[in-house]
């Protein structure tokens, strides 16, 4: 048996060459919210680390001293749960968003995004426009052409080693970054950090882009579920649009049986994902509104009305009531408010102190040589507090026990203090084998505070 079957055919190609996105930097209103909502994000991400705060550096995550410093709050280790709750805020925050507003997270604020949009920038203002960098690419190396691609590269390679270095400044603190910079005097671990900061950020925002949106992010995969009918999202108005074809700003489009759209392709080439918005949503669209502004730009030049391309929903581009509170909406909304409250009031009643007291395991208690009982133990107090302090130590709930540490506690801002101490009883004070007391450590400074420790005092 034999088939007679052209070569060609019997040749699969399962994954198509990709050719790379040339994007066309638009102009427009949802431009301007990105440029000036980017350029706010970036003031703030260089500006924070250099806020000073009685005498340091505001916010500080040092993670070498595993400490915290937000302002006058200072985290530990043993506070992971307000990291935590930071997260769930977080979670739900975006989930209310998303389920409102579509992708703007991805469009307007995400990292990826501003950072793309810097380096397309500065890739235009080296090699040209779109067209100008497509048709350089596709001709042989020159030395105008390897001057230009070396100084865009340069520019990237500068942007992503600021980038690096300011990230570092909110783990090291800036006055001895910045120092040690230019005196060469990093260490080895800071060169590593700052180095791998400045490949990733290259790599992401020069090379990856969107790839980085459409098979890295774990975002885009999930969003979906999250979307109803009312949720906005970057529509195209086929029943205004289609039939779609060019013709002359003068011809009119009915009489020709077209619609709006003039087929001109500007909203795939602004697009930063490459992506034909004309067929439907796609997870790979991050709502960034270029093609809107593209869209409208268009529609203006041929006297049609703007918002064939829109920041719209589903109900509303079939014309359908929407409501403006949604039960999804609501409860997003009410889980956000009350983790983010939950989250203010732990910060709120968190102590300042931290202590913990351990007995003395090798003996439960000694007898001392006038017949008293004696039990040792190990306190561990950490000052959380942003300046040093004095505290006393005091036994609540018997009168005649005696403490051994008589003189009051000094710690600096953030120090542990590991002290053993001992308390001696007589006998007749102790009516059970063991009793429950109290240990109050009490700060003498201006703030204030005290905290109470159970502990055990063993007797026989």
């Amino acid at each position: 048996m034999s088939f007679n079957v052209k070569e060609e055919y019997m040749i699969i190609k399962p994954y198509k060459k990709d050719e790379g996105v040339y994007v066309r930097l638009q102009k427009g209103l949802y431009a301007n919210i990105r440029k000036y909502t980017s350029t706010i994000l970036m003031l703030l991400f260089i500006l924070i680390p250099w806020i000073p705060y009685n005498g340091q550096q505001a916010i500080l995550l040092d993670f070498s001293t595993q400490q915290f410093r937000i302002f006058s709050i200072t985290f530990f280790p043993q506070d992971l749960t307000v990291l935590a709750a930071l997260f769930m805020v977080g979670a739900f925050a975006l989930f209310f968003f998303t389920t409102w507003l579509g992708r703007v997270w991805c469009g307007f604020l995400c990292p990826q995004t501003v950072w793309m949009f810097l380096y397309i920038w500065v890739e235009e203002k080296i090699e040209g426009n779109r067209n100008q960098r497509i048709k350089s690419d596709k001709q042989p190396m020159t030395g105008e052409k390897f001057r230009k691609k070396a100084l865009k590269h340069t520019a990237w390679i500068l942007i992503s080693f600021l980038t690096a270095v300011t990230f570092m400044s909110y783990f090291i603190p800036v006055k001895e970054l910045y120092t040690e910079l230019f005196t060469l005097s990093w260490s080895g671990i800071v060169y590593f950090w700052v180095g791998l900061f400045t490949l990733c950020t290259y790599g992401n925002a020069g090379w990856l882009r969107e790839k980085m949106c459409i098979y890295m992010c774990p975002y885009s995969r999930f969003q979906s579920a999250m979307f109803d009918k009312n949720t906005l999202i970057i529509a195209y108005d086929k029943l205004r649009g289609e039939n779609r074809g060019r013709r002359k700003r003068k011809d009119d489009p009915k009489a020709l049986g077209l619609g709006d759209c003039v087929d001109c392709n500007l909203c795939v080439d602004v697009c930063p994902a490459g992506i034909d918005i004309r067929n439907g949503l796609q997870y790979e669209c991050i709502s960034c509104g270029a093609c809107i502004d593209a869209c409208n730009q268009t529609m203006s030049q041929f006297n049609y009305p703007q918002g064939l391309i829109s920041f719209t929903s589903e109900n509303a581009l079939n014309s359908k009531k929407e409501p403006l509170l949604r039960p999804k909406i609501l409860a997003y909304g009410t889980f956000t408010l009350a983790m983010f409250v939950l989250m203010g009031v732990f910060v709120a009643i968190r102590s300042p102190i931290e202590a913990s007291v351990l007995r003395d395991r090798n003996v439960l208690y000694r007898t001392t040589y006038d017949g008293h009982i004696e039990n040792s133990y190990q306190l561990k107090l950490t000052n959380k507090m942003q300046h040093i302090e004095t505290f006393k130590l005091s036994i609540e709930g018997d009168d005649g026990i005696n403490l051994s540490l008589e003189a009051p506690l000094t710690a600096d801002s953030h120090e542990m203090l590991v002290v053993p101490f001992t308390l001696t009883a007589p006998p007749e004070l102790m009516l059970q084998g063991i009793s429950s007391l109290n240990l109050t450590i009490t700060s003498l400074g201006d703030d204030e505070v005290s905290v109470t420790k159970k502990i055990k005092f063993y007797a026989g």
